[in-house]
């Protein structure tokens, strides 16, 4: 299994995959981050992205409004740099987003270890369902999330997941 929290795999991936790592190695994102111990989660990790797949960076904090002052202070003049704060699965939570180099960046802050939130959780289940099946299953997510569908939804559908999807996919076994 892949080591989420080195983005060095992201090196030897897809284009996509490459250009991530020399985005966020050279605007030493990650390591500006690293006190709220920061992990890249989302599609782009696990070979799913789309054209305009964000990268979506995850965050713990201890402190609120330390976090919202190191992202400020960190991102604010980057371009459409917007925050806010939000109840997603009931923690509160702040989101930070900002375009830097042509990719639109998505910092996901919660009160709960990284590889605790469900952020993390889903991707690498997500990952070992990719792992399990053939590429045309890749392919076939892909093809969903291009006519509209978000990834967790995309994974129900061709798993014949019911009920809450997102819950389903964390109790999902292979």
């Amino acid at each position: 299994m892949i080591n989420f929290k080195d983005i060095s795999y992201l090196q030897t991936g897809n284009p996509k995959q490459q250009a991530a790592f020399t985005l966020l190695t050279h605007h030493k994102i990650l390591e500006n981050l690293a006190e709220f111990d920061p992990v890249l989660v989302g599609t782009i990790p696990i070979n799913i992205d789309i054209e305009n797949s964000d990268l979506d960076i995850l965050c713990h904090w201890k402190n609120k409004a330390d976090f919202i002052k190191k992202t400020k202070q960190l991102f604010g003049k980057e371009n459409h740099f917007s925050i806010r704060e939000d109840s997603i699965d009931n923690p509160k939570s702040v989101i930070v987003n900002f375009i830097i180099s042509g990719f639109e960046i998505e910092i996901f802050g919660q009160n709960i270890p990284t590889e605790l939130q469900n952020g993390y959780r889903h991707m690498v289940i997500e990952h070992q369902i990719l792992n399990s099946k053939d590429e045309n299953f890749r392919l076939e997510i892909i093809r969903l999330k291009e006519k509209g569908l978000k990834t967790e939804p995309a994974f129900g559908l061709l798993l014949g997941l019911k009920g809450n999807i997102y819950e389903a996919l964390l109790d999902y076994k292979i």
